[in-house]
């Protein structure tokens, strides 16, 4: 139960990024004469590193922040009961024993469907505002790819991402946060630079860092 709780308040109060990323079909164009330029990038950090990503992944869980603390209310309310119920457990009757651990045994559910609501809710919440940023963000991307003579771009934050190895040269990363956050025109939330993840290019096998979940 608490471990439920713990999730539920994890996903109201820190940045989740356990959320599928957005994958857009390119359209098919001729390709330029003369050697490929090949570029990598990753995509969700982009989105989640943008000055618009930052703020609204903020207010998100600030709207979530309500229903965090009704969560941790209700879970302190099943902790106590069951403190009350073996403190007091060798005085009681079985009648009145029966009744206390049915009483626990009825908010226990209450909090388990709570903690399940809530992680679907904002789960639902992110997803869509994930969505939406990352079409935008999209759009940015191609746009400088395109502009760069770019032939190829590769999100190598994926799982299943073909890179084993490329130069900090060829990663696009924050490249596509500067120039989003120049046409969104949000301003950088404050502290943004120490909260937000670093972008990074992957190596080798060994040094690849697993993508986040």
């Amino acid at each position: 139960m608490k471990r439920s709780l713990a999730l539920a308040i994890t996903l109201a109060s820190g940045l989740v990024m356990n959320v599928a990323a957005q994958t857009t079909a390119v359209p098919a164009t001729a390709a330029p004469a003369g050697p490929a330029k090949i570029a990598v990038i990753a995509f969700q950090v982009a989105v989640a590193q943008t000055n618009e990503g930052q703020r609204d992944f903020a207010d998100l869980q600030k709207k979530f922040e309500p229903k965090r603390a009704a969560l941790k209310t209700l879970s302190d309310d099943v902790d106590n009961l069951k403190k009350q119920l073996q403190t007091q457990g060798s005085t009681l009757s079985e009648a009145e024993r029966a009744t206390k651990t049915r009483a626990i045994d009825e908010k226990q559910k209450q909090l388990q469907r709570s903690v399940e609501d809530a992680q679907n809710d904002f789960q639902q919440a992110m997803q869509g505002l994930y969505n939406t940023l990352a079409s935008k963000v999209y759009d940015v991307l191609a746009g400088y790819a395109k502009q760069e003579g770019y032939t190829l771009v590769v999100d190598a934050a994926q799982q299943q991402s073909p890179v084993l190895y490329a130069s900090e040269s060829s990663n696009i990363t924050k490249a596509i946060i500067d120039a989003y956050n120049v046409k969104s025109g949000v301003p950088a939330p404050p502290a943004a630079a120490a909260a937000a993840p670093k972008a990074t290019t992957p190596r080798t096998p060994a040094a690849k860092a697993p993508a986040a979940h």
